[in-house]
């Protein structure tokens, strides 16, 4: 039964022609009339298997993309430990005051982050249960990439003070398997964002998603420097 019903929807073009031309020989029907029929049949049936192929392409993009935002709000969002707000926290280890004030700045950014994600989450979830998320992929999109892009800012302070200033080792070891996995996570973005504007006509660009950073050993003078020069904008 599943063979035929994809015979009669993919293939029906096929089998009308088929089936006309044999009635047509067999009545005797005019060429030209015939051919044209025929061809018109043959014109409809290619136009429907182009579109039904570039359905099933955004399909297979929009499942793509509802992998990645559900892997994104699961991995760097919340309580997990690969939360950059996780690792920002940990800096609350450290003796530095003017750290700590920067630390519980972020911590008022992470509820409001906590917020969204848990509005997109569950979002995400009732479209992906109703199959309606092929049919708001742009606004999932444009929100997941709006999402990343702020997220990113906090990644960027985090990699100028790292650079700045010393941090205790586990915070860096943690900062540096965050970077390997945020980083596969941004490859991914940018091939499904690449994927969707070739397929859907999406306006974001894929270089637009920026990777994190690592963290290089700053140098004793420079370090030096960097505490006590505070006209040059470094947290001491």
């Amino acid at each position: 039964m599943k063979i035929m019903n994809a015979i009669v929807s993919r293939g029906w073009a096929l089998i009308l022609i088929t089936a006309l031309a044999i009635i047509g020989y067999v009545f005797e029907w005019p060429i030209g009339v015939l051919s044209a029929v025929l061809g018109i049949i043959l014109l409809m049936g290619l136009i429907t298997a182009v579109v039904g192929a570039r359905e099933k392409e955004l399909e297979q993009a929009s499942q793509r993309l509802r992998q990645l935002a559900g892997y994104f709000c699961r991995r760097f969002m919340g309580d997990s430990s690969l939360s950059i707000f996780a690792i920002i926290d940990s800096l609350f280890k450290t003796d530095n005051a003017k750290l700590w004030d920067w630390a519980r700045a972020c911590d008022m950014s992470q509820r409001v982050f906590n917020t969204w994600n848990a509005s997109f989450t569950s979002r995400l979830e009732v479209d992906t249960r109703t199959g309606r998320f092929t049919i708001y992929v742009r606004s999932y999109l444009n929100e997941l990439w709006l999402m990343s892009c702020l997220y990113y800012e906090f990644v960027q302070q985090f990699h100028e003070i790292a650079q700045k200033i010393a941090l205790p080792a586990e915070t860096l070891e943690q900062y540096h398997k965050f970077v390997v996995e945020y980083n596969s996570f941004v490859e991914q973005f940018r091939d499904s964002i690449g994927e969707l504007k070739q397929i859907a006509g999406t306006e974001i660009e894929p270089p637009s998603v920026k990777a994190a950073q690592e963290v290089l050993t700053v140098p004793k003078k420079a370090e030096k420097e960097a505490v006590k020069d505070p006209r040059k904008g470094m947290i001491t």
